[in-house]
């Protein structure tokens, strides 16, 4: 009986420290690494952000915006290149073009969630 008492308090013990171990990105998965569907920011709740087109690249997907200040990431005006959360978003861009624009960081990529040619 003492020899089941032992193993049920190591096994305790072994659990408690499994939990610490695993620190506060265990219980905040804002501070891992990883960016799951819980983290994902819609579309909608992004701000819009003014910018020229400075460069699209559609083999890779890629488009280049000289773009005002984008606070949610922290993120001074500049002229960035992103990555474009759906490659259609590139067909109608053109350099020089006038757009708006949601940002976020996706998978650790600064992609272009949205983007509008403005009139």
């Amino acid at each position: 009986m003492k020899r089941t008492a032992n193993s049920a308090a190591t096994l305790a013990l072994f659990l408690l420290s499994g939990a610490a171990m695993a620190g506060p990105a265990a219980d905040n998965p804002k501070d891992s690494n990883l960016q799951g569907p819980a983290e994902a920011t819609t579309s909608a709740t992004l701000p819009s952000v003014s910018g020229t087109v400075t460069k699209v690249d559609e083999a890779t997907g890629k488009i280049s915006i000289d773009h005002q200040a984008i606070p949610n990431l922290s993120m001074d005006a500049m002229t960035m290149v992103f990555k474009a959360a759906d490659p259609d978003l590139l067909k109608a861009a053109r350099p020089g073009d006038a757009v708006t624009f949601t940002a976020d960081k996706v998978n650790g990529q600064l992609t272009v969630m949205t983007l509008k040619k403005d009139k």
